[in-house]
């Protein structure tokens, strides 16, 4: 099995799916930890606090090693099933309805597998085979944006996004189909299994930690977490990197923009930290970084005034 290396650490991240154009810089923490997975053929639990990159690993994860990237973003109504295969029983019954009237359309059939359309997790196992379900299916769906000239043995990155937002069974649900790369299809009971000869794929998991995931989905998982340098100069390092990768333009013409606004954001988290209030991170500094590269004008003097934009000094009591 080839472990990817990650050699080139600046990426450039084309538009791919509903993922926008970005940048992406690896570091030798983020590349350790997806080798690792890779090496242990386990999912990746990317953990931290919002924005600090932990979606975006799978968008750069996916440009380095040229596979192409699916992702599902789970809410609270999500359930494990829904990452693996969806059954409309409702078009079932309504079509058994229809038939059924005096003078109704004759189908084909009712059969289950006429109804069931393949999850992002099918895919991500077997292309070629839920490609072949999604015709079965009468219900019609799209297959999956791929990147062009890719081909179903160049592999998958599957993305399961903000996983902390369901309940506790669905990683739960999830433990046999990521350990074992297969899983059945209850109403049709159809197994699905990664297809041989090509590479599986590569899981990336990420949670904001807002509840506790099951201790027996967390063993099976390779663990990264993405946080913010602690000191003030090492975190406007950080940011100014950031800003410099994702606003060249912006770092040629006035480096010190990168740095004045930096320096705000920095000032800003401990002020917000004081006063219990969100407190802003590397989403936010780009956002002003955004700001300053599209109202242009003077830079030095768009920063004076960025500051009211995002958060304001709660008054002493």
């Amino acid at each position: 099995m080839n472990i990817p290396e990650y050699t080139q650490r600046e990426l450039v991240l084309p538009a791919m799916g509903a993922w926008p154009a970005s940048r992406h810089l690896f570091d030798d923490e983020q590349v350790r930890a997806l080798r690792a997975a890779e090496a242990a053929g386990r999912p990746l639990l990317v953990r931290g606090d919002p924005g600090t990159g932990k979606s975006q690993l799978a968008h750069a994860a996916a440009v380095a090693t040229g596979r192409a990237l699916l992702s599902v973003v789970v809410d609270a109504r999500s359930e494990a099933h829904d990452l693996m295969w969806h059954f409309d029983a409702v078009a079932r019954l309504s079509d058994a309805h229809l038939a059924a009237l005096p003078g109704g359309k004759a189908l084909k059939s009712l059969r289950p597998v006429r109804y069931v359309a393949p999850g992002p997790l099918w895919w991500a196992f077997d292309w070629c085979g839920a490609a072949r379900q999604l015709k079965a299916n009468r219900c019609g769906g799209v297959e999956p944006q791929a990147p062009g000239g890719w081909a179903p043995d160049k592999g998958v990155v599957l993305l399961i996004d903000e996983i902390d937002k369901a309940e506790s069974d669905l990683p739960n649900g999830l433990l046999e189909a990521l350990g074992n790369g297969r899983f059945t299809v209850m109403p049709t009971g159809t197994v699905v299994e990664r297809a041989g000869g090509v590479p599986p794929p590569l899981v990336i998991v990420t949670t904001n930690d807002e509840r506790e995931l099951p201790a027996a989905f967390l063993r099976r998982c390779v663990v990264l977490t993405l946080a913010l340098p602690k000191t003030r100069g090492d975190l406007i390092d950080f940011l100014v990197e950031r800003g410099r990768l994702h606003f060249p333009a912006l770092h040629a013409e006035y480096a010190k923009a990168l740095s004045d606004a930096a320096t705000l954001l920095v000032d800003d988290r401990v002020d917000a930290e004081r006063t219990g209030v969100y407190v802003p991170g590397l989403a936010e500094y780009l956002d002003l970084l955004r700001v300053l590269t599209r109202i242009g004008g003077d830079a030095e003097a768009q920063v004076a005034e960025l500051k009211h934009l995002f958060y304001r000094k709660q008054p002493e009591a």
